[in-house]
């Protein structure tokens, strides 16, 4: 590890945002409440709305 790796961890910063991260839902364009898990990039409203269309299911 670097000087400046611990140094961070030490006084509690957060990390950098990775490149290239999406930041606002593609649908709608919200900040908050994003899924980025396999790559879906919307917010959990959007992704309720169009989850079936998608091809995921409700197994509960």
């Amino acid at each position: 590890m670097s000087e400046s790796e611990t140094e961070s961890d030490a006084t509690g910063e957060h990390a950098a945002k990775r490149t290239g991260q999406i930041e606002e839902c593609q649908r709608c364009g919200r900040k908050q409440g994003l899924v980025g898990k396999y790559d879906i990039n919307l917010c959990r409203q959007c992704f309720r709305e169009i989850a079936r269309s998608m091809g995921f299911k409700k197994y509960r």
